[in-house]
């Protein structure tokens, strides 16, 4: 049989799943112990090896090429089958079981996660899993939570994050409500439009709207007489019944778009989208069950845009 890596070739797929999946050279070499400068070799060996750029990379941030994102996922799949069958091996063929807790906000849950917890238990029987469902940030060791779901990279070092996807932000409303209060056709006009708002409970702060305008993303504060605490799907309800517009996540409102019930405006200024992060302790000695359900979203999840 014909050996077609070495251990050092293999450490440095490793490390460019590590780079893509936190979005920085710098992240993943803290993830993986190592410096900045060992990952980018890595990556540039690895380019090297395959004559083509993994990355786009400007001064601001590094990127996966679209080469890139397709050997990601391919790489990362495979690295996952590998760990998997070491597991196997080392444990003796153990099974992974017991009572797994994992936090998620509404829209994720609902859209993305929760579909897929049927598969996880066809492959698992064994783990049981508790879902909190909320908007809220739970803390890990006051409430015993295995795993979080969150909107963006939490600052504190003895978390680990992961990206699960970007997320694709659209502004809709109801064809009902357009034939009344009219179209918007830049994001100036929707200061005269109803627009309704989400109170993050973390801040008590209502996200600005995120548009691309001439190449750069630029963020507006709207304003409406429709403000939804707590629930996120709230507001994609109120847009359903006419209340005004709204920006939401695309795939909370695709069904609805297909079938004409909502309708999508500014699209000339979209494109712009928000993260969505695995979240959970740094730990040397994961439980199996957690290692787990890691590589099984990270494999059934959509792949990140950037």
């Amino acid at each position: 049989m014909t050996r077609h890596f070495d251990d050092l070739q293999l450490g440095s797929l490793e490390l460019f799943c590590l780079a893509a999946d936190a979005g920085s050279f710098t992240e993943a070499a803290s993830q993986a112990g190592v410096t900045p400068a060992a990952v980018s070799r890595s990556v540039a060996r690895l380019e090297e090896r395959l004559g083509v750029r993994l990355f786009v990379r400007t001064t601001r941030q590094v990127r996966l090429s679209e080469v890139g994102q397709a050997y990601y996922q391919q790489c990362r799949q495979a690295l996952g089958q590998l760990v998997e069958a070491e597991r196997q091996v080392a444990g003796g063929q153990l099974e992974p079981s017991g009572r797994l807790r994992l936090s998620a906000p509404t829209p994720y849950a609902h859209h993305r996660l929760l579909p897929l917890l049927p598969r996880f238990h066809q492959r698992y029987p064994r783990v049981q899993v508790d879902v909190h469902v909320s908007n809220r940030n739970v803390d890990f060791a006051e409430e015993h939570f295995d795993l979080a779901i969150r909107g963006r990279a939490p600052a504190d070092s003895r978390l680990v994050a992961r990206r699960l996807e970007d997320a694709e932000l659209v502004v809709v409303a109801t064809p009902d409500y357009l034939a009344r209060a009219g179209t918007p056709r830049t994001p100036d006009d929707l200061a005269g439009h109803e627009c309704i708002q989400f109170e993050m409970p973390s801040s008590g702060r209502q996200p600005p709207w995120s548009f691309c305008q001439d190449g750069r993303q630029v963020e507006l504060d709207t304003r409406g007489s429709f403000t939804c605490l707590g629930d996120f799907l709230a507001t994609t309800t109120l847009v359903r019944h006419g209340a005004g517009l709204m920006q939401a996540y695309r795939f909370t409102v695709q069904e609805a778009l297909a079938k004409g019930e909502l309708v999508e405006v500014l699209g000339a200024y979209g494109g712009t989208s928000r993260p969505f992060m695995l979240v959970y302790p740094q730990t040397r000695h994961m439980p199996l069950k957690v290692r787990v359900f890691i590589d099984f979203l990270l494999a059934e999840l959509p792949m990140p845009l950037n």
